[in-house]
């Protein structure tokens, strides 16, 4: 076996040097097949992690439940001894995490619940046996009721068999109708994406669907039918296809030996919000185990993750419902005191709505207090605000410079369209010196890599304000990136207890 490590072929380092090399990342446009491929492929799916996740809560409720209502018919009705409490919650929480050591979690044990009993009864009963064992060394056992316990053995079992025959159902109704399922892209044609295809469609309980290959290639070189599977288009196409899909990941189907080609294409495609991985299925290099991704039995080498994804959206987007409402609440006799005074101060609506670029590269609708006279305004952002801008009003200026213009996004946070934290979106035509941010910075969509936010970590080191200088837009887009190759909700609560202080700094704010 070659002890090569995939890490160093592929570092961190050396995926940040993409960014400095990378190729325009402008799409190019789709033809029409791509395009209707694409558009039966908007709908967003159920990812088999989300499932098992949400079955693993669910089995947790279902234990402790029954061990509750047990505990009320048949030792005490209407009250619940903290003993009892703590030793129904500590073996419902020991049966789910033993459940996921023996892998009852994994979507082919919940495809087959017949096959996986034996398995279930058997940690079942060895949650018991433990809290059995644990009751005697601490000479607690006699102070339990036998009957309850025993009937919670076989009402626990009944509940959680039966969860997983309705869950089995489910997940099959959802494979059949695509709710549940990873779409995938080959990358590169000819026979090794062929052979990548068969060992794939192999894999037995496979939750992969293959959506078309896109290469560079000619026909003559690349075939425009791969194992049934079409061309849609060229690796420049992709990016555009992969913005009107729901697309999960892309698997590049090239020799890990074709560095050279590999980085070609990793310059275009890093800047998506998919996985990439690279296919070692015919690879004659071999790494340690632990380098592989899987689907089923095939080998992947993973490149780049989707940031933010799967329990982490789900906590992301959780911390945004809750600190938009503290917000609004917080700062709701501000945001009425000044949409009275710009009401007061010159004629024209109180709100000022732009267009601007959210996840993913798609247009949201993001709103301010409006700063300026309403007959300057300038929903496009092509002109820069300056200091001293004759546009501003005079109001304008004080919530400019306080950025209490940005109060109102509190509310799209809230209905979605924005995060509370993240990179701050842009004008989709904000220019600098007549050039789009896009043609400034080379990998400047990878910031859209995740939803935009009210507040970011650019903005905390001094980053807001005028973009006036290519430099001042590069150094945005590189906090931007740091930020989503260093998520967690910890930073998200650091940078937005910052964002007050770092705000007294109206240095840059005009």
């Amino acid at each position: 076996m070659n002890d090569i490590d995939p890490a160093r072929r592929f570092s961190p380092e050396a995926v940040r040097k993409l960014r400095d090399s990378t190729e325009s990342d402008r799409p190019a446009a789709l033809n029409e097949m791509a395009r209707q491929v694409a558009a039966q492929l908007g709908h967003e799916t159920i990812t088999p992690v989300m499932v098992s996740g949400t079955l693993r809560i669910l089995e947790f409720a279902v234990l402790l439940a029954s061990g509750v209502v047990l505990y009320w018919f048949l030792v005490a009705p209407n009250q619940m001894a903290t003993d009892y409490w703590l030793v129904i919650a500590a073996g419902s929480l020991a049966a789910v995490t033993f459940m996921e050591f023996s892998d009852c979690y994994q979507i082919a044990a919940l495809m087959r619940p017949f096959a996986t009993f034996s398995r279930i009864l058997l940690v079942w009963a060895a949650t018991f046996a433990l809290m059995a064992l644990t009751g005697f060394m601490l000479k607690v056992s006699a102070d339990f009721s036998r009957l309850m316990f025993g009937m919670w053995f076989l009402a626990g079992f009944v509940a959680i068999f039966a969860l997983r025959l309705v869950m089995a159902r489910l997940i099959r109704r959802w494979a059949r109708n695509g709710r549940m399922e990873r779409r995938a892209v080959i990358v590169g044609g000819g026979k090794a994406a062929e052979d990548l295809i068969r060992a794939v469609e192999q894999q037995p309980y496979n939750d992969i669907r293959i959506c078309g290959i896109f290469d560079d290639r000619d026909d003559k070189r690349s075939p425009p039918l791969v194992a049934g599977y079409p061309k849609l288009g060229t690796v420049s196409e992709l990016i555009e296809f992969a913005r009107i899909a729901r697309i999960d990941m892309l698997i590049v189907s090239l020799p890990i030996t074709a560095e050279q080609r590999v980085l070609q294409l990793l310059k275009k495609l890093w800047v998506l919000p998919v996985d990439i991985r690279l296919s070692a299925h015919s690879s004659s290099l071999q790494f340690r185990p632990r380098a592989y991704s899987y689907i089923g039995s095939v080998p992947l080498l993973d490149i780049f993750d989707k940031p933010i994804n799967d329990w982490d959206s789900v906590a992301k987007r959780a911390f945004d419902i809750v600190f938009s409402l503290i917000g609004i609440v917080l700062f709701s006799p501000i945001m009425v005191a000044t949409a009275i005074a710009i009401k007061l101060d010159s004629k024209g609506p109180i709100l000022f709505k732009q267009k601007r670029h959210g996840f993913n590269n798609e247009e949201i609708e993001v709103y301010k207090f409006r700063s300026m006279y309403a007959d300057q305004s300038d929903p496009t952002a092509k002109k820069t605000v300056t200091r001293d801008d004759p546009r501003v009003t005079r109001v304008g200026r004080f919530i400019r410079k306080t950025s209490i213009d940005e109060l109102p996004q509190f509310f799209n946070a809230l209905f979605g369209s924005l995060s509370l934290v993240g990179p701050r979106p842009h004008a989709v035509a904000a220019q600098s010196h007549n050039l789009l941010y896009a043609e400034v910075v080379d990998g400047y969509f990878a910031r859209h890599k995740v939803k935009p936010g009210v507040t970011g970590w650019a903005q905390i080191n001094g980053w807001r304000g005028e973009m006036d200088t290519n430099e001042k837009i590069r150094m945005r887009t590189e906090y931007d990136l740091y930020y989503i190759e260093n998520w967690s909700l910890l930073f998200d609560l650091r940078i937005l207890l910052l964002t007050p202080i770092r705000l007294l700094n109206t240095e840059n704010a005009y």
